[in-house]
């Protein structure tokens, strides 16, 4: 049959993971097809010593992909769906979303620490809003450093910087056979994780029937459902990387269980909701969710936030 793919990706050692995870399930489910891989530089790699929620810019590790996409240079954009803003550019869908890993944010420290065993005042890196909240709100003392780049280079600047401990996702890790370096594994009740964690989804042009139908053979339809859930409550709530909000769905039978948390950047504030629903209308228990919270006044601590970074 003869049909060639160009895969696009990021240059970061796990998006690379990532595309060629594709790639190798994409040749499992049709052995004929041909896969290359393009990898491109996003404006999120470049700018490796600024926190994210200062750049304040969507797409940040997506648009270039996105852009290749619809020029045609590529057919599928392999991304970490954390990173894929709530609302794709025109003509673009998300075709198709693998197994989710692990979800969880997990504890690192070279000391031995776990995060209950910290000393006060313990030195954490994070450059998260979402994780610094999290943990401000359950032990305000600790002083939390900025931190940025891909796994190996947060891990080095762990040891190089004497801090105590830092903050990353377990999937990353897990995917680029660093888990033994995971000293504890965060509970949800402690540290919800960011919209979409863990799952690697493909980008498509949406009119591309063709390539639609060959990337379905990825898809893990109760993990997408999980991501659409996810996806609508930050959309509902309008909420990008620079705002604290983290949600997690969970497939159960043909029903779904979503978790979601608002807080303030300090961590003073922070609410927390549950909603249930069906697994094939993942949309609407992600908008009944946001709406939970917003009665609560989540709308008055998104607001400050936004002013807070100049967005509003």
């Amino acid at each position: 049959m003869g049909r060639k793919l160009i895969i696009g990706s990021r240059r970061s050692e796990l998006a690379q993971w990532q595309a060629r995870w594709v790639i190798h399930a994409l040749k499992e489910h049709h052995p004929w097809l041909e896969c290359e891989l393009l990898t491109l530089q996003t404006k999120g790699d470049k700018i490796r010593d600024v926190a994210l929620a200062r750049i304040g810019d969507k797409g940040l590790f997506t648009k270039e992909l996105e852009e290749a996409l619809q020029k045609g240079i590529i057919d599928v954009a392999v991304h970490s769906m954390k990173d894929v803003p709530t609302v794709l550019p025109p003509g673009l869908i998300i075709g198709a979303v693998g197994l989710r890993e692990d979800p969880s944010d997990v504890f690192l420290s070279s000391k031995g620490y776990t995060l209950a065993s910290l000393p006060i005042k313990g030195r954490v890196g994070t450059s998260s809003l979402r994780r610094k909240a999290q943990l401000w709100h359950w032990r305000p003392d600790l002083e939390i450093v900025d931190l940025r780049g891909n796994v190996p280079t947060r891990l080095a600047k762990m040891d190089r910087d004497g801090l105590d401990g830092i903050v990353l996702a377990a999937a990353g890790l897990k995917r680029l056979r660093r888990d033994h370096l995971i000293t504890e594994y965060l509970p949800h009740s402690i540290c919800l994780p960011a919209v979409g964690q863990g799952a690697i989804g493909l980008e498509i042009r949406a009119e591309d029937r063709e390539v639609r139908s060959l990337i379905e053979a990825v898809n893990h339809t109760p993990s997408l459902a999980c991501i659409r859930a996810e996806r609508a409550f930050l959309q509902e709530l309008e909420g990008g990387c620079q705002v604290p909000i983290g949600a997690l769905g969970k497939a159960e039978g043909d029903h779904l269980l979503l978790h979601g948390m608002v807080a303030s950047p300090d961590g003073r504030e922070l609410l927390r909701e549950v909603e249930t629903g069906f697994l094939g209308r993942p949309e609407e228990v992600g908008k009944r969710l946001a709406g939970k919270l917003l009665k609560r006044g989540a709308d008055s601590i998104l607001r400050g936030v936004r002013s807070d970074h100049g967005q509003g």
